[in-house]
């Protein structure tokens, strides 16, 4: 029988505070998992325990600024303190200013590179040595629409999402033959922070519902199934692909 029960792992869920990655976490809270859930705001942190004990599930917060690269390393192993190694590394934190062309600084470049590309791939590399040990592991990037297509004032936002592509590939390369799946997750549009200003505008709203082909924009609920797989035994033997969670946006 195919296995999607997550009883007995423990997952790292970044950018737990909010949006896509909280609601990942209380996925794989449900599925079994136990959570650990970073982010800088602590009242955010608390309420998504919070939400995670209401429907029976564990978890705990570990509240960091991630943008600071120094401080992964402890990070990772605090991280293993509550349940035990980590088993599935979510990473859902994220940035994007939303600058045209003509107004990226480097200050605003280099922060969108950090946390949405280099942090990834730096946490990661600290959590594989247990996931190696143990010959099992799950690390589940959160890639977008702009890995590959265009869209205004994206430029930082969608190179560094093009890079989670081909980084999520060359994690496979490396890791995978030690048991370590590694995917990424394209959403379309979801109702999170980051989308807001997206989200203000319904005329805008309406004619990307139109661009899917099931017509409509994603609910955080959507993204339930995925996460839930690709965390799972039932996803052994698929790794190194970047799935477009978006409505059949990137069909047309």
């Amino acid at each position: 029988m195919t296995d999607f029960s997550l009883a007995g792992k423990v997952a790292l869920v970044t950018g737990g505070t909010s949006g896509i990655g909280r609601r990942q976490a209380l996925a794989l809270a449900r599925a079994g998992a136990a959570v650990v859930l970073v982010g800088r705001r602590e009242a955010q942190l608390r309420e998504a325990i919070t939400d995670i004990e209401a429907v029976g599930g564990r978890a705990t917060a570990l509240p960091a600024d991630l943008s600071d690269r120094g401080l992964l390393s402890e990070l990772a192993a605090s991280a293993a303190l509550p349940f035990g190694a980590i088993d599935v590394l979510i990473n859902a934190a994220g940035v994007n200013f939303r600058q045209p062309v003509e107004e990226i600084t480097l200050e605003s470049w280099d922060a969108t590179l950090n946390l949405n590309l280099a942090v990834p791939f730096f946490l990661a590399r600290e959590l594989v040595p247990a996931m190696k040990e143990r010959g099992w592991g799950r690390i589940i990037n959160i890639a977008s629409l702009q890995s590959s297509r265009a869209f205004p004032n994206g430029l930082a936002y969608g190179a560094s999402k093009g890079g989670i592509s081909q980084l999520t590939r060359a994690m496979t390369e490396a890791w995978s033959r030690d048991g370590i799946t590694c995917n990424a997750i394209a959403p379309g549009f979801f109702p999170t922070e980051l989308t807001a200003p997206v989200y203000e505008n319904p005329e805008l709203l309406d004619r990307l519902a139109a661009q899917t082909t099931v017509g409509r924009n994603g609910v955080l609920s959507d993204l339930d199934g995925l996460t839930v797989f690709l965390a799972a035994p039932a996803s052994d033997y698929v790794t190194g692909q970047v799935i477009h969670l978006d409505g059949g946006f990137t069909a047309k």
